[in-house]
């Protein structure tokens, strides 16, 4: 009975966020994230962002926001040729990309508090539920 209940909110889960897209910069430092740990190529990036349950990104943005990263200064790339078949362009998290992504994970810590705040408030503020007089503040 719990299978079928994650199962239903895992539907639930995706069909909230059906139509919603990752770019900008939750793309990007999503990106950066993924980096820290180890070199990449894109595809892969691309892989894992979809398993992780993210919103869809396609190949293209994923590889723009790369390349817009790279000429930021925060990755670097590289051709990788030790596999078969054709050269993979490999991109690595640089110093600056660490900087970055360390104020990124500080203002996402502090806009999720300031979200949770605000969710708390108008959840316990009577009437917010559509109950009582929605005249009140």
């Amino acid at each position: 009975m719990t299978d079928d209940r994650e199962g239903a909110a895992a539907g639930e889960q995706a069909a909230a966020v059906a139509g919603l897209r990752l770019h900008g910069e939750l793309l990007a430092s999503s990106l950066l994230a993924l980096l820290r740990t180890s070199s990449a190529y894109g595809y892969h990036l691309t892989q894992v962002l979809a398993e992780a349950g993210l919103p869809e990104s396609d190949n293209g943005t994923v590889y723009r926001t790369l390349r817009q990263l790279e000429r930021g200064g925060l990755v670097s790339s590289f051709w990788d040729t030790s596999e078969s078949g054709p050269a993979r362009r490999m991109y690595t998290l640089t110093a600056a990309g660490e900087l970055f992504l360390r104020g990124w994970f500080d203002l996402m810590e502090k806009h999720q508090a300031l979200v949770r705040a605000a969710l708390g408030r108008s959840l316990a503020r009577p009437g917010a539920n559509g109950e009582g007089n929605s005249d009140v503040p």
